[in-house]
């Protein structure tokens, strides 16, 4: 099909599956390319970007970014290093490529990639944080590397001001053990959109984590590519949104391998006018994946009026032979009882109401599996809770 007859003829690109007749049919064939001239323009109706405020974002999705190294702050810990590559480096798109016009800014952007590599036996917490990143719009890449037989757990800490797109990329050799931990605190006013891509090794297991609790629009989008008998991941998830904010998770997991596993389990609490959260799931279980054993959740708190909750979990399977497979969503209020009773032992029903929300999202912050970043981060909800917390709410139906 050349250009000259679909101009004669007034065809155009389907939104969601290029020039073929129908759209795209499972979520593996979707469009991938590194150069963000391969995308059209965002409109805002496209099937990816329906839920997302593209206004917002406008600069990620079609500006010039500065693709430069920039500041980080990472004390030295035995078995991980730290460097940066070029764009010609191996590793350099083998977990994954953009599949959005977003990520795709930020490949065809970035000078040089940040290199986190695992390659200690004795499980080892390195922390990267960045903080100085500035107003200015920007693209960047990281590769987290864990080599087989190791084990690691890495923590990208956000802090502060930024206009932000960018592309993490995550690969767990053979038999490694690596967890992952984003953890969004940045300014009311920072941008910030990200996706990550995973592949898993023979009998790897890979744990990540998105803690989203700052930012006025953050979209962290992670893939897993489960590419190896054996290979397991855990993908956990726990957001706060405030007034005006807008947090978004698309979440993918690919069982491309025999006996593979994963567990996708994401938490969230609104309160405040315009408050907002996305959470999509989507889980394909390939033709050559026999013996799977997939689920995957989503639970939001909805503690004032004004905010709204989308949460759509996906689920497609292509061989009869797994050990299981499911999905659930909920998105409700206070469950009367469990106040009633915390009441009814003298606690004051505000304090009963953060004791409800904080046993509610701790679930997930205990998973991490690091207890100065948990601390931490029970601390940091205890304070979004009692920062414009509501008083006398509705409460109905119940959330577990």
């Amino acid at each position: 099909m050349t250009t000259d007859s679909t101009a004669q003829h007034g065809l155009k690109k389907h939104s969601d599956g290029g020039w073929g007749l129908v759209p795209v049919q499972t979520r593996s064939e979707r469009f991938r390319s590194r150069d963000v001239a391969d995308f059209p323009a965002v409109t805002g109706r496209e099937a990816v970007w329906k839920l997302t405020p593209v206004a917002r974002i406008a600069e990620l999705l079609s500006g010039d970014l500065d693709g430069s190294p920039y500041p980080i702050e990472a004390p030295a810990v035995d078995g991980i290093s730290l460097s940066w590559v070029d764009r010609d480096d191996s590793r350099v798109g083998s977990a994954g490529e953009p599949e959005e016009r977003a990520s795709a800014n930020a490949f065809s952007a970035f000078e040089k990639a940040l290199l986190v590599s695992v390659t200690g036996e004795s499980s080892s917490e390195f922390t990267v944080t960045r903080s100085a990143l500035g107003s200015g719009a920007r693209g960047a890449h990281t590769i987290i590397e864990a080599a087989p037989f190791s084990r690691g757990t890495v923590v990208i800490r956000n802090l502060g001001e930024a206009h932000l797109t960018e592309n993490v990329e995550i690969i767990v050799g053979d038999s490694a053990e690596l967890t992952v931990v984003s953890v969004q605190e940045w300014n009311d006013a920072a941008l910030h959109v990200a996706s990550h891509f995973a592949t898993v090794g023979r009998d790897a297991k890979l744990k990540h984590v998105v803690v989203s609790l700052g930012g006025g629009v953050v979209r962290i989008n992670p893939s897993t590519h489960l590419v190896g008998s054996g290979s397991d991941t855990e993908m956990y998830g726990v957001y706060f949104a405030d007034a005006g904010q807008h947090l978004e998770q698309q979440v993918y997991v690919f069982h491309d391998a025999p006996h593979s596993r994963s567990r996708v389990s994401y938490k969230g609490a609104l309160q405040g006018e315009g408050a907002r959260t996305v959470w999509i799931g989507d889980v394909l279980i390939g033709r050559n994946a026999p013996g799977t054993d997939s689920y995957e959740q989503n639970r939001n708190l909805v503690l004032t009026d004004g905010t709204r909750a989308d949460s759509v979990p996906n689920l497609e399977i292509e061989t009869g032979d797994i050990l299981g497979a499911g999905h659930a969503s909920a998105t409700g209020r206070f469950d009367d009882e469990q106040l009633f009773y915390l009441q009814s032992r003298g606690i004051a029903e505000d304090e009963a109401r953060r004791l409800v929300v904080r046993g509610f999202l701790s679930e997930i912050v205990q998973k991490i599996g690091a207890p100065a970043l948990q601390e931490h981060l029970q601390a940091a909800i205890e304070a979004e809770l009692t920062v414009g917390a509501p008083t006398g709410a509705q409460s109905s139906g119940a959330l577990a």
